[in-house]
């Protein structure tokens, strides 16, 4: 078989040169999209990120394609409709960093209920004024968690140990972790409204697209907080901005950008303006976000320790082996 790792790092290639045992294997640093270098349509098996474009436009492409392989537990950014129409098995990582999202998720927290980054560039400057800077306890306050699977009930573990009251939502509750874990379930409304801190660990999927928007920002507390390293869409940017200005929310802590992958670039901002790729008004949403002195963003790197992407990498030749054996593992779709 054929096989190209994508959006490959070059310190991952050892990992996956025992691919090529047998088989043809090429691996290139960039990612999957249209107008693709003509060594590659011939793939039987592809391995990528998420920063792939695998809508059906792209995927045309390849000419006889059996396996995509992603390096992510979530799908959204693969067309599965042209994929199930065409025998195009998709293969997935279901469980890699639970615990290291979730220590991502508390370092959000931490950060804004201290002002860490103001702190420390403040003291770069040559400043050790205090002014402004208060922050406030972890414990003894509320953290609403939206969705209870594996990193939301890290997230619960962790929020323990800090001495939080947790308050959940999950539209398949399980009443035996929030026993033994000691929290709470409750509907949505209640969740938004009695929580000093908000945190969102749902699927990208449809049905959760803007699932927190305007209508939701007006039940939470005022000065609340606003954790987001689920997926961008989740939350309507529009409605956070105006949130954040009329003083709503008290900040908000970002892994995940609606338009993140094409804001990664000034030059694709530019570019975008003009094709027609990403819708322009949330680009400039987002690059406002990332200017309030109360939002921290960082680019989609909660996932991303040591451990974690090595757990990541395993899985996913795990999968290619499985699938070649005729043994798939993991698959999502087809197959």
């Amino acid at each position: 078989m054929k096989i190209v790792i994508f959006e490959l790092e070059e310190w991952e290639r050892g990992a996956f040169d025992q691919l090529s045992d047998g088989h043809s294997l090429l691996l290139t640093r960039r990612p999957v999209a249209k107008g693709l270098n003509s060594r590659y349509r011939d793939a039987d098996v592809i391995c990528s990120f998420i920063y792939s474009d695998l809508s059906a436009a792209s995927l045309k492409q390849f000419t006889g394609l059996k396996l995509i392989a992603t390096r992510s537990t979530g799908i959204d950014h693969i067309d599965t409709e042209y994929c199930g129409k065409n025998n195009i098995a998709i293969a997935n990582v279901p469980t890699y960093g639970q615990n290291t999202v979730a220590e991502h998720t508390f370092a959000l927290i931490q950060a804004l209920s201290r002002h860490i980054p103001e702190a420390v560039q403040r003291t770069r400057s040559g400043s050790f004024s205090q002014k402004g800077l208060q922050g406030f306890d972890l414990q003894g306050k509320t953290l609403g968690v939206i969705g209870t699977g594996d990193i939301g009930r890290n997230v619960i573990r962790i929020a323990n140990g800090y001495g939080m009251r947790v308050l959940a939502f999950d539209v398949k509750p399980d009443k035996k972790a929030a026993s033994e874990m000691g929290f709470e379930y409750a509907d949505m409304d209640k969740v938004l409204s009695d929580s000093d801190v908000v945190t969102l660990h749902v699927p990208g999927i449809e049905k959760t697209r803007d699932m927190i928007s305007g209508p939701q920002f007006k039940k939470m507390k005022r000065g609340a907080l606003l954790i987001n390293t689920a997926r961008g869409f989740v939350v309507n940017i529009q409605a956070l901005l105006r949130a954040l200005s009329e003083g709503k929310l008290g900040g908000a802590g970002l892994d995940v950008l609606p338009e993140e992958p094409v804001i990664r670039e000034e030059a694709e901002l530019l570019r975008s303006a003009y094709t027609g790729k990403g819708d322009l008004q949330v680009l400039l949403a987002d690059h406002m976000l990332t200017r309030l002195s109360n939002v921290i963003v960082t680019p989609h790197i909660a996932f991303n320790t040591r451990e974690a992407v090595q757990r990541l990498i395993d899985t996913s030749v795990e999968n290619i082996v499985a699938y070649i054996k005729g043994e798939p593992q993991n698959l999502v779709s087809g197959g």
